[in-house]
């Protein structure tokens, strides 16, 4: 019977676990109202599990936006250069030669802005075969189109040493009739310049380290400094400054500094950069005296206009005008005189003529400077007859002794 009661009271307990209690115990309960984990059911297998606290979600922060600043203003304290008008092209033709002595010209007229140097020099070009270029039609059409050339500067002969064919007949090189036909040739350039009355810089050749092409050269030389002086141009000798001391072809020797270095290549014809520079400072010599004696600006002398009446003022009409012009009144100021405009220039004065009577001769006789009276008798007694004059008393050359009271 005992058994029994147990066994029932341990169902009871075993059904209230299982349940959950009554409905009735839970509601009233305040404790398992406040602990969320209480109010579960609870089973056999069912365990008490704390649930993480959540964190909250962090605030998203507003982007901040970066404040648009003015771009900065870049003051430039460049000095503003004033554009030149380049008035003189000086225009460089002939062959290789010749185009390295326009590059080392337009580096020494570097200082020049209104100078441009023109380098229409031709590879392998000269005066005999016109076939392959023509050079007094190529000159001719050049001067036609460029009214700005100042001078002209040719060097040509290296590669002219072959045979002239007139018609069917071959002259060979530096015979009669070919240095005849040539001369022509040379005369036809002359003229090309001398028409449009540009002043022609003829280069001659310089040594070539090939001894029979250097003596052919300095025919060549002869032919063109002839004629260049014939029609009154300008012919530039570049031989004996590629000499040594013993007048023999030298790779070496001073630049227009006086250093010595190499102003030849190896080929023995053409120019280092040093000896090109060499070669334009003897044309760059001539360019600046012709540069020089060029008419500038048109100027304009003005005679002075004759001195006109004082101006004359009313008493007071002074004080009026300062206080008009205090006042920034402009137009108190009608009643001020024009003064008399400054002129241009001032009178012209002849160079030669006798000078007006009032003025004092810069030079004077002896005898006009010597006076007369007692001074002019004290001068011819001193330095006529060498005679001094009498000691002063108390003077350093008194020397009397005793000295008189």
């Amino acid at each position: 019977m005992r058994l029994r009661s147990v066994l029932t009271m341990l169902a009871a307990a075993l059904l209230l676990l299982a349940t959950g209690g009554p409905s009735s115990f839970a509601e009233g309960d305040t404790f398992l109202m406040r602990d969320p984990t209480l109010q579960k059911p609870r089973g056999l297998f069912n365990f008490s599990v704390t649930p993480r606290p959540q964190r909250p979600a962090p605030r998203q922060q507003r982007a901040v936006q970066p404040r648009r600043t003015a771009p900065a203003v870049v003051v430039r304290d460049d000095p503003v250069i004033p554009k030149i008008d380049v008035r003189h092209h000086i225009l460089v033709v002939g062959d290789t030669l010749a185009d390295q002595i326009s590059a080392g010209l337009d580096d020494l007229l570097a200082d020049r802005d209104d100078v441009a140097v023109l380098r229409r020099a031709k590879p392998d070009s000269g005066l005999v075969r016109s076939d392959f270029y023509d050079w007094p039609r190529a000159v001719t059409e050049m001067l036609a189109a460029d009214p700005k050339i100042f001078a002209g500067v040719i060097l040509v002969g290296p590669n002219d040493r072959q045979p002239i064919r007139e018609g069917d007949v071959t002259h060979e090189p530096l015979s009669e009739a070919w240095l005849t036909l040539y001369r022509a040739r040379v005369e036809s350039v002359i003229a090309a310049f001398a028409a449009r009355r540009v002043p022609l810089i003829w280069v001659g050749t310089p040594p070539m380290q090939n001894g029979r092409l250097s003596a052919d050269l300095a025919v060549l030389n002869g032919v063109f400094q002839k004629s260049v002086a014939q029609a009154g141009g300008h012919f530039v000798e570049l031989w004996t400054p590629y000499l040594d001391a013993d007048n023999r072809y030298s790779a070496m020797g001073p630049d227009v500094d006086g250093q010595i270095t190499r102003l030849r290549l190896g080929d023995g014809v053409h120019f280092t950069k040093a000896g090109a520079r060499k070669a334009a400072h003897f044309v760059d010599l001539i360019v600046r005296r012709l540069l020089d004696g060029a008419p500038g600006e048109p100027l304009l002398a003005i005679p002075a206009a004759p001195p006109s009446a004082a101006v004359s003022l009313a008493p007071g009409t002074v004080e009026q005008l300062i206080d008009a012009m205090m006042r920034g009144h402009a137009g108190d100021l009608t009643g001020l005189p024009s003064l008399p405009a400054k002129p241009l220039a001032g009178p012209i004065l002849p160079l030669t003529g006798a000078p007006a009577a009032a003025e004092p001769a810069l030079v004077a006789t002896i005898e006009q400077a010597r006076g007369g009276g007692d001074a002019a008798a004290r001068l011819d007694q001193v330095f006529g007859e060498g005679v001094a004059p009498a000691p002063l008393p108390g003077r350093a050359d008194d020397f009397r002794w005793p000295r008189p009271e």
